[in-house]
């Protein structure tokens, strides 16, 4: 038997397209059972996700993911924070000044190859944290490219006028910052990263899960990753990576998990 979940979402207040009480409600309309919502370097929309969570009665952890140096898909999610801790609070806004310097030079890159765009309009297009998809977005609105994938594709990738490796933390500090606030390190989407795995030093440092049921993910990947878990000691979530509609992404909230892996979330934080 499996239950539907999804530990991994995010709203406006990082690079999703949607509010935080939109995301709840569109879980709800999934039929999805545990939630959380992890925006990029921020919690600022943990508290209205939660409000609305409580109010259609549907379970949530509040969460966030944090992007670090080694990868640009080398993320963490931290499960079950405490959104009030002043250190992790600042260490969240540390993470977003690093972004910031990083859109600036991609901006600059840009202009040098005569793609006008500078960084007070990708700014604009952002609520809170600023990112990568807020400059794919820019491009799409000014002509440069159809979509965030075909930006992406063209700007923004290692080998393009506008790429700029990730300036994040690196992610023993990372965890560290998540355990201090009283949450759980989980590695996100480990399947994307798997050239950069070094699961005895991530664990032996404070990895506590990893997310083996993802949409990129294939049977071979999981069954591997599930493997992993079992090696080092490690629990099972599983996430969408859903970002709203018109974010170019899946726009479906949920995935499905072993009822063990279930039950393990329940135990872990209800």
């Amino acid at each position: 038997m499996h239950r539907l979940v999804d530990l991994h979402t995010h709203s406006y207040y990082s690079d999703g397209t949607s509010s935080p009480s939109e995301v709840v409600k569109h879980a709800v309309r999934r039929n999805v059972e545990i939630l959380a919502l992890a925006d990029h370097d921020t919690v600022d929309g943990v508290a209205e996700a939660r409000g609305e969570a409580r109010r259609l009665n549907i379970r949530f952890i509040p969460a966030v993911e944090i992007s670090t140096c080694l990868h640009d898909h080398l993320h963490i999610l931290g499960y079950g924070i405490n959104t009030a801790h002043a250190p992790l609070i600042e260490f969240l806004q540390e993470c977003r000044k690093k972004r910031i310097v990083r859109i600036r030079t991609i901006t600059q890159q840009l202009q040098a190859e005569n793609v006008l765009l500078d960084y007070e309009e990708v700014a604009a297009c952002a609520r809170n944290t600023v990112s990568r998809p807020h400059v794919a977005d820019l491009l799409v609105k000014k002509g440069y490219a159809v979509s965030r994938q075909d930006a992406f594709r063209k700007y923004l990738t290692p080998g393009k006028p506008g790429y700029v490796q990730p300036s994040g933390p690196d992610i023993f500090e990372t965890m560290a910052q998540i355990t201090s606030a009283g949450g759980v390190p989980v590695l996100a989407h480990p399947g994307i990263v798997q050239s950069r795995w070094d699961f005895p030093a991530w664990t032996n440092a404070g990895l506590r899960g990893i997310e083996v049921y993802y949409p990129l993910h294939k049977t071979s990947m999981m069954n591997t990753l599930e493997d992993v878990a079992e090696k080092y000691g490690l629990f099972i979530t599983g996430g969408s990576d859903y970002h709203g509609p018109d974010s170019g992404r899946e726009k479906e909230a949920g995935i499905r998990v072993p009822e063990a892996a279930y039950n393990k979330l329940e135990e872990l934080f209800f």
